[in-house]
């Protein structure tokens, strides 16, 4: 918790100079993970700013005393799920002392955003996702992102947010922010992506750490 707090107070540079910052790939409902949502941002966030981060993500359990270590955590998956009762607490918890999450389905899986959209709602709040403008400044803090279009076409794909004490804490998106191209051994099979993901995931991480 210590870690979330010196982040959330300003005190990025200080902590860099120690350690690189770690992310987190959560494990949630029993064994649920992701092997498909690309690290690439990773290295394109400490390229681009003065951020140093750690080049892969650590594997962390939902529900154990580690994930309030890490500040910011990737969720993914494909199919329903329904978190267990240690699982909401600590996902609460985390986001309401400073974590970051961000949560988008792989290949677009509708059942696994309905899953997250109940848990999520159950936890923060019936009406607790609501739309980020595109005029937020979370879509320009490394890249000036103007548009999330998909791969596969059709409208372009929007990113809801939950906000705890007036700053963004949770990013979800319906369509893929998991950059599967850039993940070894993934695709999307046939599910429509942010073709930009890369882009807007670096974003969404400096603006974590530096909000």
């Amino acid at each position: 918790m210590k870690t979330l707090l010196l982040l959330i107070a300003g005190m990025l540079p200080a902590l860099a100079k120690e350690g690189a910052v770690e992310c987190g790939n959560l494990i949630y409902a029993g064994t649920k993970t992701s092997k498909c949502f690309s690290d690439e941002f990773l290295t394109v966030v400490q390229q681009k700013t003065s951020i140093a981060t750690e080049r892969r993500f650590k594997p962390v359990k939902l529900d154990s005393d580690e994930l309030y270590r890490i500040p910011f955590v990737i969720m993914t998956g494909e199919g329903d799920f329904t978190l267990s009762s240690s699982e909401r607490e600590h996902l609460k918890k985390y986001l309401e002392s400073g974590g970051f999450l961000v949560a988008s389905p792989s290949c677009s899986n509708a059942d696994w955003s309905a899953a997250f959209e109940r848990e999520i709602r159950r936890l923060m709040g019936a009406d607790s996702l609501k739309d980020i403008p595109m005029d937020h400044e979370i879509f320009r803090t490394v890249f000036p992102v103007k548009d999330l279009k998909l791969t596969h076409g059709g409208q372009d794909a929007r990113l809801r947010g939950i906000t705890h004490d007036d700053k963004i804490v949770v990013v979800f998106s319906t369509d893929g922010l998991n950059d599967s191209s850039n993940a070894e051994g993934c695709c999307c099979c046939g599910g429509n992506e942010i073709g930009n993901a890369m882009e807007m995931n670096a974003n969404i991480l400096a603006y974590a750490l530096l909000h």
